[in-house]
Parts: structure tokens; sequence; C-alpha cells
């Protein structure tokens, strides 16, 4: 999964001509590093389908603040550059996760 900051998230998400998956995440967040090893394996089961991508909140709060990201986890999918879908903390379920993305995907 491709870090991101406010010096490459344009690039790898907005300028990106397909389907990108961001985990927008903290590590003193106790939620985020409990779906850690599902983000990553639903990364690698998916990886030449779309791009994964994952943003620190602690170290980049005006980017998740500018993406309108307030809680975390957070899961966001872009496409073509235009957020596409929002799973908030409240509605992550790593099956509807799959289905969003293959329906992304379409």
């Amino acid at each position: 999964m491709i870090e991101l900051t406010k010096e490459n998230f344009e690039q790898e998400v907005l300028q990106y001509p397909g389907v990108v998956f961001v985990d927008f995440w903290s590590p003193k967040c106790e939620p985020c590093l409990g779906l850690l090893p599902e983000v990553e394996s639903f990364a690698e089961q998916n990886g030449g389908k779309a791009k994964f991508c994952k943003l620190d909140t602690a170290g980049n709060k005006r980017l998740a603040i500018a993406q309108k990201v307030m809680g975390i986890p957070a899961f966001v999918f872009y496409r073509n550059g235009e957020k596409a879908f929002v799973f908030d903390k409240d509605q992550i379920d790593m099956e509807a996760v799959q289905a969003k993305l293959d329906e992304l995907l379409q």
C-alpha cells in the first residue's frame, strides 16, 4: 500500500485514471490497528484491480479535513479523481468494502 502525504496525494489519488482505495487511519487508533491485517489482505487480493493507499491522519490532519474525513477509521474510494464512496467507522465491513470495489470496477 502506498503511503500518502500532502506531497503525493494529488498525484497518487486525484490524478489517477481508475479506482483508488484510501485507508484513513492513525497509529493511535485501536480500531484502525485492529483492521490493518484485513485491509492489507484486501489490498493483496485485489492488487491488480485498483490502487491501494493509506493516509496517516495524525501527520496529515489538514489533508484529511480537506477530504472531509472527520473520523477514523475511514475507507474512501476514488474513481478517476473523484470521491466515489465513503465507509465511515460505523459502516466498515470488509465484505461490503469488497462488494463496493467490485461495483466500482464495472
